[in-house]
């Protein structure tokens, strides 16, 4: 009897441990005993379900805002509901409509940020690595970082002062050679390599950070067996580090892609301003909605712009996930 009682005992305080109740072996007990076990851990988790809930769950009401013509005598749910009319002008012109070439910006200038940034990033990460010099690596790594810290306007203020068409630095030096004056605000084609200059020379070192984390965090071991069997450097980085990188790039990739609709509103800004020259080859979806609530005073349409965008987006992260998940799934998301 001793040793029967002894080994239930044992038995409860194994199911007790696993989570089960005592009478019912094998059966697990509800979500408030759960969460009253493990309250601690709930608890953590709080203030980012508020912060979500605040600023991400309850603005989602604003969406209505696309389909009426507000009011702002008669409210949110008082102005009179007008259902897709709001989407009309941002739809119509075939070809020429403003959803054509901003979802077209918007993406195209996002996978070259995305995919060179990336690439540039991961390119002087090794560089970095492989170079000797403990004071060089150093002072290359904080000079590097150091355009992350500029505000864009700064940067806006620096382009307006290259390109100025009276006295910026391009135009004096084309003039002290004799040259003639270029007015490059009124060039549109050379504005999506200045933009992308920009956007890389102020984000490349930031960027850079994350692959210098994930190479030091490589097996030394494998560099030192790749060395006895007679692999140089170049051999090294072809064969081991960036085959190790991939996973690590295919997330960061995966990452960005969450936001490709998702114009950098203070680059295209502060580079541009409101030079509607350019609007074609420069205006993102960003800059359209900031424009259409402060410009032209309209909630409905800039609201209709930003769902789409939001949706659009949404539906392309899941998408490239997808495919992703088909080719090699340790590297999907979700």
């Amino acid at each position: 009897m001793i040793k029967l009682s002894s080994v239930k005992l044992s038995s409860v305080k194994e199911r007790e441990e696993r989570g089960e109740p005592s009478g019912m072996p094998g059966k697990k007990k509800g979500v408030l005993w759960e969460l009253w076990k493990h309250k601690s851990l709930y608890l953590m988790t709080v203030p980012a379900l508020c912060f979500f809930l605040i600023f991400s769950y309850i603005p989602m009401v604003g969406v209505y805002y696309a389909f009426i013509d507000y009011d702002f005598a008669k409210g949110l749910f008082g102005s009179p509901f007008v259902g897709l009319k709001n989407f009309q002008y941002f739809i119509a012109g075939g070809l020429n409509a403003p959803i054509v070439y901003l979802t077209r910006n918007t993406i195209l200038y996002n996978l070259v940020f995305i995919f060179l940034g990336n690439i540039l990033q991961c390119m002087f990460a090794v560089m970095i690595t492989i170079i000797g010099g403990r004071i060089f690596k150093r002072v290359a790594q904080s000079v590097m970082l150091l355009p992350y810290f500029v505000s864009f306007v700064i940067v806006g203020t620096i382009a307006y002062n290259i390109f100025n068409t009276n006295y910026g630095v391009l135009n004096s030096v084309l003039k002290t050679f004799g040259g003639e004056g270029v007015n490059v605000y009124m060039i549109e084609w050379v504005w999506p390599f200045i933009i992308t200059f920009f956007n890389l020379w102020k984000g490349t070192g930031y960027g850079m950070v994350v692959y210098l984390a994930a190479i030091m965090g490589l097996d030394r071991e494998i560099y030192e067996a790749a060395k006895i069997d007679g692999c140089n450097i170049f051999k090294e980085i072809r064969y081991i580090t960036l085959p190790l990188l991939k996973p690590t790039f295919i997330m960061l990739v995966l990452f960005s892609l969450g936001g490709i609709m998702r114009g950098q509103f203070d680059l295209f800004y502060n580079l541009i301003q409101r030079n509607g020259q350019l609007y074609r080859v420069t205006d993102v979806l960003d800059t359209y909605i900031y424009r259409s609530m402060t410009v032209n005073f309209n909630l409905g349409t800039s609201t209709a712009a930003g769902l789409y965008q939001s949706l659009f987006g949404f539906i392309l992260v899941v998408s490239v996930n997808q495919i992703i998940r088909r080719k090699n799934p340790d590297n999907a998301l979700f």
